[in-house]
């Protein structure tokens, strides 16, 4: 994303495909390992608990999900790592989708502005897009909604 003075901001989200929600992201000014790694690690933290059947990340191809320290991670945890063709964009659908509406929804049509206005921006958007934003195919309820509902069925 394009910030004031020439900045950019750089967004590392992790969606779960059960309900759509971004279960963990990083913000940075760069693009470094960390913007990666930080989120995989908390997502595993959450998955790892509660997964009843084996886990899979899907990337694209960019370096950070090629580099050693993203494969160990994912070989540690025993979690499988399903990667994109390369240039196609329909085999990671669910989270392009995402970067759609997000841009679509709060960034495209709005004046530049400052990296630390975009980053509460951006935070304040995924708060909305898990807890309020409904979906279809979630039967008109949030993704937060529907997991919530989802685990006290289950109970």
């Amino acid at each position: 994303f394009k910030c004031l003075d020439d900045q950019k901001l750089y967004l590392s989200p992790i969606l779960d495909l059960y309900n759509g929600e971004i279960i963990s992201f990083k913000i940075s000014n760069r693009p470094t390992l960390d913007i990666a790694l930080a989120p995989l690690n908390e997502a595993l933290a959450l998955v790892t608990e509660h997964a009843l059947y084996r886990t899979t990340i899907h990337s694209d191809q960019g370096w950070h999900y090629q580099h050693n320290s993203w494969v160990n991670t994912l070989k540690q945890h025993g979690i499988f790592q399903s990667m994109s063709r390369k240039g196609n964009c329909l085999d990671n659908s669910p989270m392009e989708n995402f970067f759609s509406l997000l841009k679509q929804e709060m960034y495209y049509g709005v004046e530049k502005v400052s990296y630390d206005t975009q980053k509460e921006r951006i935070e304040h958007y995924i708060d909305y897009y898990n807890h309020r934003r409904i979906k279809t195919k979630l039967s008109g309820l949030s993704p937060v909604a529907y997991r919530k509902q989802d685990t006290q069925l289950a109970a």
